[in-house]
């Protein structure tokens, strides 16, 4: 099957869950043998090759450009480069697709697809890893911008398509947002093994791992184990991450006096994050917005617990079970959260075995491979041929 895969960035060159899950999709895509192109934005230096699998086609739809603001907003103009790239390169090869697929943020690479799916002819499968609300809509552009994108993202879930969230919330959102026809709700983002690692006691670390954006909420989670530490003998803070916020990391290090309670360790090769997270005695997610909560997986799977903090915006709570693999805080208070890690200390080897056990007992339906065998099923049902109907659809 020829299968075109579009998104604005290209793990490793950027960072983050939706880039992962492209890139292991596009690579075990071609690994079963389908022709895959992968369209994005450069993001690699001219002359230098896209560092992924050599059976996936990588397409330059746009030029290198900086995602990000100072603050760590995206910017708008690469959204409108990338999705006119999209489009010229859809009115001219798309007819070779049998099923395009893509991401829905940054919006409009969906409304390109829309616009050259009449002519090419083929299926339309769109990933909503977010349906942002209102309320975070004129919190990030403002009373004018707000508005705007939200017409956008209407108008995108208006495009005829097969969707895909990976939360209940999220699905639950697009379907008010005007989308027609069923969501698939896959759960299975995590590509490493299935088999649970072995419970067992851990130093009193609590660990942070995330872009250093104002949603991740870092000083928070700072404060947060700096009262906790206060309670637990010998606790400590790994941070990972770079960032707009790792000044402001930096400095409330300084200002409280941290040095010797919490690191800042940027980003760290795999094998320095997976060390770190099996030593963990859990990892902290105080982020007020993901669309799913990969990392969570990550550490259950290392047989660590999660400390969530609960959010109008935030999927990742869907993935703990109370008291089970960890615990979700309700209030953004840095108190709350302290409270959260201690009641984890307290709770000790005991919480670890009955993480390791959750993770076993769904590992199944959380592996990157049972998402792959439902959108490969996706596909084949959205496969539009001469004599099958286009408003064939998936239950």
């Amino acid at each position: 099957m020829r299968v075109c895969l579009i998104y604005d960035c290209l793990f490793p060159h950027t960072v983050g869950g939706a880039e992962r899950w492209y890139r292991d999709l596009a690579e075990r895509l071609a690994a079963e043998g389908h022709d895959v192109t992968y369209v994005t934005l450069r993001q690699w230096p001219r002359g230098e090759q896209p560092q992924i699998d050599p059976r996936v086609r990588v397409v330059a739809a746009g030029p290198r450009m900086a995602l990000y603001t100072a603050s760590g907003r995206r910017r708008t103009l690469p959204p409108l480069v990338f999705g006119a790239g999209v489009l010229w390169h859809l009115l001219r090869h798309g007819r070779r697709y049998a099923v395009v697929h893509t991401c829905s943020f940054p919006y409009f690479p969906v409304l390109a697809a829309g616009l050259a799916r009449p002519l090419a002819g083929f299926a339309l499968v769109v990933d909503w890893f977010e349906v942002w609300s209102r309320s975070y809509w004129l919190d990030y552009l403002g009373g004018f911008g707000g508005r705007v994108g939200m017409l956008v993202q209407r108008a995108c879930a208006m495009v005829r398509q097969r969707a895909v969230c990976f939360s209940e919330l999220h699905a639950a959102r697009l379907r008010e947002a005007g989308l027609r026809g069923p969501v698939t709700v896959l759960r299975g983002l995590y590509a490493g093994s299935v088999e649970p690692a072995p419970a067992q006691p851990t130093a009193p670390v609590v660990m942070f791992a995330a872009r250093l954006i104002p949603e991740k909420q870092v000083t928070l989670a700072l404060a947060a184990v700096a009262l906790a530490a206060a309670r637990v003998e010998g606790l400590r803070g790994e941070f990972f991450g770079e960032g707009p916020e790792r000044g402001a990391l930096d400095a409330a290090i300084a200002e409280h006096r941290l040095e010797g309670v919490v690191s800042a360790r940027g980003f760290a090769a795999t094998e320095t994050i997976d060390a770190e997270m099996r030593r963990a005695m859990c990892l902290l997610l105080t982020s007020r917005r993901e669309g799913y909560g990969l990392v969570v997986v990550e550490a259950a799977a290392r047989a660590t617990p999660s400390v969530v903090l609960a959010g109008e915006d935030n999927a990742a709570t869907e993935l703990i079970e109370e008291g089970v693999n960890g615990t979700v805080v309700t209030s953004a208070d840095p108190q709350a959260v302290a409270d959260a890690i201690v009641r984890v200390h307290e709770a000790g080897l005991a919480l670890r075995e009955s993480t390791a056990r959750w993770f076993a007992q769904n590992a199944e339906w959380l592996s990157l491979e049972s998402s792959l065998r439902k959108v490969l099923e996706l596909y084949a049902s959205s496969r539009v041929g001469p004599s099958r109907s286009r408003s064939t659809s998936m239950s």
